[in-house]
């Protein structure tokens, strides 16, 4: 997925822009956008905070005078030929030139966030914003309108195991959501569906989930340095590891750490006490 933030353009010179991914844009914050099929035919359109618009794909748009600040994202037509397993082939979303749709906000929102602290999370919490992005505008934009298909049952054990195997061998690694679901035969959706079908969890968070759990494993070891287990559990930066690590426990990995150790030393201290009275 593609995430640029636009600032306004005094340019006033309409420019014909064509885009080769399905992108719309969220506003940041009042302001307008000269929009137009054609140079001469340019309407003014004004924007609030959060206003979103949905860009004509295969004709492009004609832009002219920009003085709103926003964020402008692309979708893959990988992600949304997936919401609809390839049914349609090639999605065609209606364009708008301003629209409202709060869940779409939010993920928009989430996207922001995380390119503005630099992309910390990886590409699998990136693959499933897109993924949750495209569901969403293809529910509620889609030319050729089909309801997302609900699967009963979940995922089977074999493939299960297969995902935790893969998520457990490369946890290091930065894993893609279109890598796991690949591993077990699946188109990206639907494995998300599935997936959280089976587990109650997104893909990433249970991946979260797993990486957690095995630096809770690494932080029992005294000599083990903090930098060291968040690169060996799949985060890039050391603080990225410690927000998360304390989102998810409730304390620092230091803190985590520390306490492990001092209930060890509890425990030796009761354990040699009761066989003292034994004696």
């Amino acid at each position: 997925m593609r995430v640029e933030l636009l600032t306004p353009d005094p340019d006033t010179e309409p420019r014909h822009w064509v885009r080769h991914d399905q992108a719309f844009a969220m506003m940041l914050g009042p302001g307008s956008i000269e929009w137009g099929s054609k140079r001469s035919a340019l309407e003014k359109f004004g924007y609030a905070a959060g206003d979103l618009a949905l860009c004509h794909r295969h004709e492009g748009e004609w832009v002219g005078l920009m003085n709103v600040r926003h964020l402008q994202l692309g979708i893959s037509d990988a992600a949304l030929m997936a919401t609809s397993d390839g049914a349609y082939g090639e999605v065609e979303l209606h364009p708008s030139r301003k629209f409202a749709d709060p869940r779409l906000s939010a993920l928009v929102a989430a996207a922001r966030a995380e390119m503005v602290a630099g992309f910390p999370s990886g590409r699998l919490f990136m693959d499933s914003v897109e993924q949750a992005m495209a569901v969403t505008l293809v529910e509620g934009h889609a030319v050729r309108h089909r309801p997302v298909q609900i699967y009963r049952g979940g995922l089977g054990s074999a493939r299960l195991r297969r995902i935790r195997e893969l998520v457990h061998a490369k946890m290091g690694d930065d894993l893609s959501l279109d890598e796991m679901a690949q591993s077990i035969g699946l188109s990206t959706a639907h494995f998300a569906r599935m997936f959280r079908k089976s587990t109650g969890e997104t893909p990433h968070q249970f991946v979260l989930r797993q990486r957690i759990e095995r630096a809770k494993a690494m932080l029992r070891v005294p000599d083990v340095r903090v930098l060291d287990v968040a690169v060996a559990c799949g985060f890039t930066t050391q603080q990225h590891f410690a927000q998360v690590f304390r989102d998810v426990c409730g304390v620092s990995p230091t803190k985590y750490r520390q306490d492990f150790l001092d209930s060890k030393v509890i425990c030796a201290s009761e354990t040699h006490s009761e066989d003292m009275l034994r004696l």
